[in-house]
């Protein structure tokens, strides 16, 4: 847990994804549209050991945030992962939710990642 906090808290946004997913794509696209460069760890790409345990800490963070990634299959990580400001912002749902009403450009400028 103290890892996936730590790599949280060094960018203004990050997001833990697995190449190839298309809801991690969606969300990547979404944040360079916006202008807004994110921190990305793709879990299949990262050490065995390691993705591991992100992919477990992960699980244990999505399970008390609605909207990040699939719940239904323990099996898969609960990708994407979005973190704003060193916070759990959620998963393509959340964000895109954020994104439509309009709560999402505004928590980007308060991360420092959007300065206009």
């Amino acid at each position: 847990m103290e890892k996936i906090e730590k790599l949280a808290a060094e960018n203004a946004v990050v997001v833990f994804s697995q190449s190839g997913c298309s809801m991690c794509d969606v969300v990547k696209r979404l944040f360079c549209s916006l202008g807004v460069g994110p921190t990305v760890y793709e879990l299949d790409e990262l050490q065995s050991g390691l993705s591991g345990d992100l992919e477990k800490a992960l699980m244990r963070l999505a399970a008390a945030v609605p909207g990040t990634g699939d719940q239904s299959s323990q099996a898969a990580p609960p990708v994407p992962a979005v973190f704003v400001g060193g916070k759990l912002l959620g998963g393509l749902d959340r964000v895109m939710a954020t994104h439509i009403n309009g709560t999402l450009v505004p928590r980007l400028k308060e991360a420092g990642a959007l300065w206009l």
